[in-house]
């Protein structure tokens, strides 16, 4: 029963995991990405952050669940078994959402940042592997961990709501 309590149930309760997760993710490693790519953080680098994080979100949103989700979800699939564990089923959903999801914001970032060149190829080489490691620690550690920390404290409000509900009814 624990274990249920750390995912979503239910299509409303996935979509406010995956908008955490998002949230996080755009937060965090866009604000990474953007600094590193400005080379350092001052105020022109904060306003075109808030011009561009929500846009980044917007696509994260959309990308996610939409192709890297179900890509992760059935090459993840491939490695896990009923009977695994939920560490080694989290972990290969994560590792392969984190693959799908550096891979195509690296690409997407690089054009974002840069438009369409020809060093979109060379730029992908050098930064996507630093973008993948730093998504993955940050999902791993960080962003997951709270996501499923939020999916707990809705599950226990919940329970004590049925709880509540049940007691005014038997009395």
């Amino acid at each position: 029963m624990h274990q249920d309590k750390r995912l979503p149930k239910n299509g409303k309760e996935g979509a406010i995991f995956g908008a955490i997760i998002c949230t996080l993710s755009v937060l965090f490693i866009g604000s990474i990405n953007i600094i590193l790519a400005a080379g350092g953080f001052n105020s022109e680098v904060a306003m075109d952050m808030l011009i561009l994080l929500p846009i980044i979100w917007v696509i994260v949103m959309i990308i996610e669940p939409l192709a890297i989700g179900r890509f992760a979800e059935f090459l993840a699939s491939k490695f896990i078994s009923p009977t695994d564990g939920f560490a080694a089923r989290i972990m290969f959903r994560t590792l392969f959402t984190v693959l799908g999801m550096s891979f195509t914001m690296t690409i997407v970032g690089d054009i974002m940042g840069n438009g369409f060149t020809t060093d979109i190829f060379t730029n992908f080489i050098q930064i996507w592997p630093r973008n993948f490691l730093i998504a993955l620690f940050l999902e791993s550690l960080v962003i997951q961990p709270i996501a499923r920390f939020v999916m707990v404290k809705m599950h226990e409000a919940q329970d004590r709501k049925a709880l509540v509900q049940t007691n005014t009814q038997s009395i």
